[in-house]
């Protein structure tokens, strides 16, 4: 059986020449190897000057585990963020989407199995954002190489903070493309509640060997499906009593 050290030097090869879903790996590659890889990949960026500065979860909401065909959900890591209002290119993102997200900051640690009501307290401040993603392969023919490739992140776009809402689950988001409402959802499409995902993810991160540390943010998972971003596109979601955030692509 090929180490997770062998993996890692791999995957990271394979990055360098520009492949995100190695073709050797096809089907080969345990969800757990997966979760190996990507951490072990995003070590290596950071070592090489990148910094990690957070977590995504993903597949929380039961329109994207529909979409995608997968039910549990998944962890990424976040290395960048841009303000509301930024402008990307075509040629900065590779078969982009988006997704509708409140990100929360941590005001203090978090190790492994926690309650709901610890989450919480954790929370300092929240976001209106949006999750830019890239598909870079067969997603859902191959999650866990998806998941490999830190679960199709890309960067987060995010509004002015506020407080944590009193009740996140009753949230409600409304997502615009080019002025147009494609989407409505709120907060309890996140596993009954965003914060649901603060309290998977610390676990899950305990299995790793990993925790939650103050002063990172988590994207707790989309409150609709994923959309699509092309070429000329102006984007908007509006959190009830958080705020909104927006992006535009140019032609």
């Amino acid at each position: 059986m090929t180490s997770n050290d062998d993996l890692i030097d791999a995957f990271w090869a394979a990055q360098a020449r520009g492949e995100y879903f190695p073709r050797a790996y096809f089907d080969k590659l345990s969800i757990d190897q997966a979760y190996h890889v990507q951490l072990g990949v995003i070590a290596r960026r950071c070592a090489a000057g990148e910094r990690q500065i957070g977590w995504k979860v993903g597949l929380t909401a039961p329109a994207i585990q529909q979409q995608f065909g997968f039910h549990e959900p998944v962890f990424g890591c976040i290395l960048e963020t841009v303000a509301s209002g930024h402008v990307f290119t075509p040629a900065d993102l590779i078969r982009p989407g988006f997704e509708n997200e409140l990100c929360m900051r941590l005001g203090r640690d978090l190790v492994g199995q926690v309650t709901l009501d610890q989450a919480r307290a954790a929370i300092e401040l929240v976001y209106p954002s949006l999750e830019i993603i890239e598909t870079r392969g067969p997603f859902t023919e191959q999650i866990a190489l998806a998941l490999a490739d830190n679960a199709q992140q890309k960067t987060v776009v995010m509004g002015a903070p506020v407080s944590l809402p009193p009740d996140p689950q009753s949230v409600a988001a409304r997502v615009l493309i080019n002025d147009m409402v494609v989407a409505e959802g709120t907060g309890d499409a996140v596993l009954g509640n965003p914060l649901n995902s603060v309290v998977w993810l610390a676990g899950k991160l305990g299995t790793y060997g990993r925790s939650l540390k103050a002063g990172e943010i988590i994207m707790t998972g989309s409150f609709t499906r994923q959309f699509p971003i092309t070429p000329g596109d102006s984007i908007r979601t509006e959190f009830a009593g958080v705020g909104s955030v927006a992006t535009r692509m140019t032609l």
